[in-house]
Order: C-alpha cells, then sequence, then structure tokens
C-alpha cells in the first residue's frame, strides 16, 4: 500500500514546535547545496553585469536601493521581463541575480532588474509600494532607456510574491511567479518576522490567497523538491484561480529545488523563460 503524503506545514500549523515552524520555511537549510549555490551566484552576477554595464544602477526613487538594472533589447519594443529579487523581503539585491537575465535576453525579450529597500528599514506594506513605483516609472520612463515593450512581471520566492501583489499594476501585462509565499500567516510564527514585523492588517491584505484573483494572466512554477511550505502555496494559489477561470499555467519543475528552479532563466529555451513567453502569448489580444 502507498502511503499517504504527508500534510503540508500549514496544514497541521497549531501541532508543530518553533523549530518545525522556522524549518518549513528555511530554504537554505533545506537544500545542502545551497552555500556552493550562492558562491557560484556571486561569482556569475557581478561578471554578468561587468559584460552589459551600460544601464546600471538607474534611479526609480530617491532611497538607496530604489533602482534598476535594464537590459535592452534590440528592439526597444521587444517584451520586458521584470524579474523581482527574492530573500523573504530582507536580505539580497538585483545586483546578485544578474545572470539570470541572460535566456530572455537570448530570447530577443529586454530584463529589467529592480531592487527595493529591505526589512526592517522597509515594512513590507513599503516594500510593495516601491515596486509599484518601480513600475510607475519604468511606464512612463523606461522607452528612454531603450525599454518599452509591454511587461512580464517575474519574482522568485519573496519576488514572487510580490508578482501576485503587483500583477494588476496598469503596466503589467503578465506575471510569473516562481517559489513564491502566498499566504503570510505561518511567516509571522517564524524566524523571519523579526525583521518584518507584520502586523494583522498586512497579512489580511497583503497575502494574495486572501485577496479576489486578478484575471490577467499567471504563471505559477515551484520545483518539486521545494519545501513542502512553498509548494502547498503554489497549488492553492492556482487552485483558487482556476475556480475563477483566471488564465495562467502550473508548473511544476521536476527535482528543482528552490535554487536550481532559476536555472530555468539561464537560457533562451529554459523551462522558465518558455513559461514567460506563454503567458505574455496569454495576455497578447
Amino acid at each position: 500500500m502507498i502511503a499517504a503524503p504527508a500534510p503540508a506545514p500549514q496544514e497541521v500549523w497549531d501541532t508543530l514546535s518553533q523549530d518545525q515552524r522556522d524549518a518549513a520555511y528555511n530554504n537554505n537549510a533545506a537544500v545542502p547545496t545551497s552555500a556552493a549555490w550562492v558562491a557560484a551566484r556571486d561569482v556569475a552576477a557581478p561578471a554578468f553585469r561587468a559584460a552589459h554595464a551600460a544601464k546600471l544602477d538607474v534611479a526609480y526613487g530617491p532611497k538607496p536601493r530604489q533602482a534598476f538594472d535594464l537590459y535592452p533589447a534590440a528592439d526597444p519594443d521587444a517584451p520586458c521581463l521584470v524579474f523581482i529579487h527574492g530573500g523573504y523581503w530582507q536580505k539580497n539585491s538585483r545586483e546578485v541575480f544578474a545572470h539570470y537575465a541572460q535566456g530572455a535576453l537570448d530570447a530577443g525579450w529586454a530584463v529589467a532588474m529592480p531592487s527595493h529597500t529591505l526589512a526592517p528599514d522597509a515594512s513590507l506594506t513599503e516594500i510593495v509600494a516601491e515596486l509599484g513605483a518601480a513600475l510607475d516609472w519604468l511606464a512612463r520612463d523606461g522607452r528612454t532607456h531603450g525599454v518599452g515593450g509591454r511587461i512580464v512581471l517575474s519574482g522568485w520566492s519573496a519576488g514572487g510574491h510580490l508578482v501576485a501583489m503587483l500583477l494588476g499594476h496598469s503596466a503589467v501585462a503578465a506575471g510569473l511567479a516562481i517559489s513564491g509565499v502566498y499566504e503570510l500567516a505561518p511567516i509571522r510564527d517564524t524566524f523571519l518576522n523579526a525583521a518584518l514585523k507584520l502586523t494583522d492588517d498586512e497579512i489580511a491584505t497583503l497575502s494574495p490567497l486572501r485577496l479576489p484573483v486578478t484575471r490577467k494572466p499567471l504563471a505559477i512554477a515551484y520545483g518539486t523538491a521545494e519545501v513542502p511550505a512553498l509548494i502547498h502555496d503554489s497549488l492553492a494559489l492556482h487552485a483558487k484561480r482556476a475556480e475563477a477561470d483566471a488564465p495562467g499555467a502550473l508548473i511544476p519543475i521536476e527535482g528543482a529545488d528552490h535554487f536550481s528552479i532559476l536555472d530555468g532563466l539561464l537560457s533562451a529555451d529554459g523551462v522558465l523563460v518558455k513559461a514567460a513567453q506563454d503567458v505574455f502569448a496569454e495576455a497578447t489580444p
């Protein structure tokens, strides 16, 4: 007899110890190769930026981290993949994910990578607002920097959450959320909340699983080797959208963990680049 799959942490949350709750969202601890991945990333990203240095550190606001790295396509009207980095809203930056622009660039797209102020220097409410301002800037001023096409908003981990929150922005044609968190209540019960300090109102208004469905196309990708909490949220958000007949595929990537999933952005035929192209096609009249 085949054993039933273990429940996701969210389904038994009240029975979990503090250590178990923390482990449920600790991607670095869950992936044995995470330190090697970070080390390789920290070599590849600056090399990519050095080779594509024409439009780096372009400010979209007055604060130090309110800036884009822009990678224009040959055609200023080409679609633009906006990629929001992860780090549970409290670490990382656009600079260390630069090389993940390669696949979309090879496919003829532009890429724009924004940073945002990190918690605790900004609340999650403020972070969402900053990324909204970044999209405002890109819609208004992107063309003067060679980036004038329609936007597919993408993001990984915490960036996936921000994609779901900002899908309704007027500049966004479609979204690609990768390995995201879509319900914030459990996060408040973990080590991650020391910086975030989530409020009741933020949990209610910034949890995509609690909000009305935005009917633009949204592809939701996750790795089958991710922590169960993230798989649960991806399945739940896709189910909520499917029930509302909202377009966008659910994309389980077999064997991918929280870090290796981003390999799908490294080449024009990568699974995540193809997903961005497909969801853009769904949005195109």
